[in-house]
């Protein structure tokens, strides 16, 4: 780790650091600009716990200048972590699966795999199909959303941000005077 990072404790975890990038905050992410602050390679803030060590950047063009990949840029968008993402891909490539399925597929517990797909539920890439048994009770299926609609709900996003980010720069010359 670069001797720049500092070690915070998490009670000094800025307010808008997202929930999900440490398991001991509480805090919600408010916009997805805020999830980019978990990519490699920007080198600002550190939590201090090794296992989940969380780098912050200082500014955009910092960000932009990062070595981004499509997985970074769909769990950043969509506040998915690395399983969930793995999930979806597995769904696309293998088609609709239970909970239990898909843990086997992942190497993970059926508890860790409904985790994932909850997650990639909330965020609209899968949903859940109840099927019947013919002996009686139900299961369900799960089944991802076509990777166009996620090139879709990305790039929406993006433009949603960037308006926000745009009408908030227009008074910039003003508001930061007050």
């Amino acid at each position: 780790m670069p001797s720049t990072c500092v070690k915070a404790p998490v009670s000094q975890i800025p307010s808008h650091f997202p929930h999900f990038l440490h398991p001991r905050t509480i805090i919600k992410p408010a916009v997805f600009i805020h999830n980019l602050f978990k990519l490699k390679g920007i080198d600002r803030f550190c939590t201090n716990c090794a296992k989940h060590r969380i780098i912050m950047p200082r500014s955009i063009p910092e960000m932009i200048r990062g070595n981004f990949k499509c997985d970074d840029i769909a769990k950043c968008i969509l506040g998915l972590k690395t399983i969930d993402i793995d999930a979806y891909k597995v769904l696309v490539i293998k088609g609709p699966m239970t909970a239990e399925s898909l843990g086997e597929i992942l190497t993970r517990e059926r508890s860790t795999a409904y985790r994932s797909l909850q997650n990639l539920m909330t965020s609209g890439l899968v949903h859940r199909e109840t099927k019947t048994i013919t002996e009686g009770g139900y299961y369900y299926e799960y089944k991802a959303l076509e990777p166009a609609k996620l090139k879709e709900m990305v790039e929406g996003n993006i433009d949603d941000w960037y308006n926000k980010m745009k009408k908030i720069a227009a008074n910039i010359d003003k508001e930061i005077m007050k």
